[in-house]
């Protein structure tokens, strides 16, 4: 007997344990704590042979808020007793010291809110603007005057709010003016009817645009002031155009002259830095027009298309026309006349296309200062394509000169015309590698090319020496050009600091009081929401204030995208 009782001492809790956790389980129950009420090591010598298994087993019912919801008793020898009761339950039989302690399980079972099922989707408590308003649901700005009008964050950084109303609002509203939903379906048709009849003729619906005038401000895209054309690039391209449309003129008469390769291949280069100088006043203009709906970023990328497509408009009309009229010189050699016309047409084109020149040296040095920046720099990486092509293409125009004079001095003094046919090829050639560079620099522009790495880690300490962030990810700093970056980052966001900045522009004793209201799910659940609401309202105003400080930092940093991990 001592033996069996020595064996059976130590596993006693494991038995009990193991026995009484599968009425736990049965009854569904999340967890249970076993109490034990074994008052000293000689228990097993008080009830003999007998296992705990016949003894009463009390089940304490207890919520999140540790009150006990009730009883559950089980015994294998009595009927269950009730269990909406919290007393303590009364001993059967004697009440000798034979009997074991009761072994108690108390189990608390946490209060947990009803999920909501939103549907797939949910616009309840969506907010609207009043344009959006109007164009959706066929309303006029009257229908909207009773309704509740809500101050919001703007989007835009000239504006510190705006204001919306609610798309549940909106909806009762137009169902209000309308009478259903196929009155209102057979309304929006009958809206874009009208849009057709609006677009084919604009001037017909002049009344209804100026209706709508009061609330575009508050919902499209804030415009840019564009820049005169006669500034910067525009009036570099301007004076380009002038003087290589008179070299071209006189280059041709000097041509028919004499029949000169060398001057035939300066005036048709000539004519090719006229036509692609008139693509880039185009490229000029169309870049300066301001964002619309169906380009939100604007029009940055002309000036890089029109460049690309003058690169190639030189390699194809200007180092093309050269190569042909070079080696045509060479198997057909002919006499060439007197080249004093000459001479002087390309002495006075070296002075025009070298005034250009320097001209467009200068805007190109007083923008590079300005990014802080070399002037080498600044051209290969093609920061102003427009003003670039300018540039190469007058410094290849002043080469083109001298290469010219100098194979026409060669022939007038040898009198061998292949000098003359050389020179054309060498101009040819000359072109063809400026156009290949311009082709270069303006399809990396268009494809999307980084800004600068110092300038990328720039942007990213700035950001990361912000107490409200604890790390920033996936950076991308996009030249867009026109001196125009894009950035985009993933910030992780402190919750503690945003919560924190919260806190401090709050009544602290009106938030304890509050929480010492909260006596039910319910009313913790509206707690909860009211602040919760507000906090990411306090996240978004971070955002918008590092996004300010971004741009105000970094001026050519104009669109922002912060992601929030």
């Amino acid at each position: 007997m001592n033996m069996f009782l020595g064996l059976v001492q130590k596993p006693w809790l494991t038995v009990c344990n193991i026995y009484l956790r599968q009425y736990a389980i049965r009854a569904g129950l999340a967890h249970y704590v076993f109490k034990n009420n074994v008052a000293n090591q000689n228990l097993l010598h008080n009830v003999g042979l007998h296992f705990p298994i016949s003894a009463v087993a009390q089940l304490r019912l207890c919520s999140s808020n540790g009150k006990k919801d009730g009883t559950a008793e089980r015994s294998s020898s009595s009927n269950p007793t009730d269990s909406s009761s919290c007393q303590e339950p009364q001993k059967t039989g004697s009440s000798s010291s034979s009997q074991p302690a009761l072994e108690q399980i108390q189990v608390k079972v946490k209060a947990i809110l009803k999920k909501r099922d939103y549907g797939s989707t949910y616009t309840q408590n969506n907010f609207i603007t009043a344009m959006r308003a109007m164009n959706e649901f066929c309303l006029k700005p009257s229908d909207l005057e009773k309704l509740r009008k809500i101050r919001r964050r703007s989007p835009h950084d000239d504006t510190e709010a705006f204001t919306v109303h609610l798309r549940s609002d909106i909806e009762a509203r137009a169902l209000e003016v309308h009478g259903s939903l196929e009155a209102l379906a057979r309304a929006k048709n009958h809206r874009k009817e009208e849009e057709i009849v609006y677009k084919e003729n604009l001037f017909r619906n002049q009344k209804l645009m100026k209706e709508y005038q009061d609330f575009l401000g508050m919902t499209m895209p804030r415009s840019t002031k564009s820049t005169p054309f006669l500034q910067g690039p525009g009036k570099v391209v301007m004076v380009a155009i002038c003087i290589n449309g008179l070299n071209f003129i006189f280059k041709l008469l000097a041509w028919v002259h004499t029949g000169s390769a060398s001057m035939f291949s300066e005036a048709i280069h000539s004519l090719a830095d006229t036509c692609n100088q008139a693509l880039l006043a185009v490229g000029v203009i169309q870049s300066s027009k301001i964002p619309d709906p169906g380009h939100p970023y604007g029009f940055t990328n002309m000036r890089s298309i029109a460049s690309l497509i003058s690169g190639v408009g030189i390699f194809m009309m200007g180092a093309g026309l050269s190569w042909y009229h070079g080696i045509n010189g060479l198997l057909h050699p002919h006499h060439i006349e007197s080249l004093m016309w000459a001479y002087f047409i390309l002495a006075g084109s070296l002075v025009s296309e070298g005034a250009t020149l320097l001209v467009a040296i200068n805007e190109l040095r007083k923008s590079a200062r300005s990014k802080g920046i070399t002037f080498y720099q600044y051209v290969v990486h093609s920061h102003d394509p427009t003003t670039n092509v300018v540039l190469l293409e007058d410094a290849a125009a002043v080469l083109g000169v001298l290469l010219a004079g100098s194979c026409m001095a060669l022939t007038s003094l040898t009198g061998n015309p292949y000098y003359d046919s050389i020179g054309s090829l060498g101009i040819g050639t000359l072109l063809g590698i400026i156009s290949t560079f311009l082709i270069y620099t303006n399809t990396e522009a268009l494809i999307g090319r980084s800004i600068q790495p110092e300038n990328v880690q720039r942007l990213t300490e700035l950001l990361e020496n912000d107490p409200s962030v604890r790390a920033v990810h996936d950076v991308k700093a996009t030249d867009m050009g026109m001196n125009t970056v894009r950035f985009k980052a993933e910030v992780d966001f402190d919750g503690r600091i945003v919560t924190r900045s919260y806190l401090e522009k709050q009544d602290i004793d009106i938030i304890l009081n509050e929480i010492q209201q909260v006596k039910s799910p319910e009313e913790l659940e509206a707690f909860m929401l009211k602040h919760g609401e507000n906090i990411i309202d306090t996240l978004g105003a971070e955002v918008d204030r590092l996004e300010k400080a971004l741009k105000q930092k970094y001026p050519d940093v104009r669109h922002v995208d912060l992601e929030i991990l």
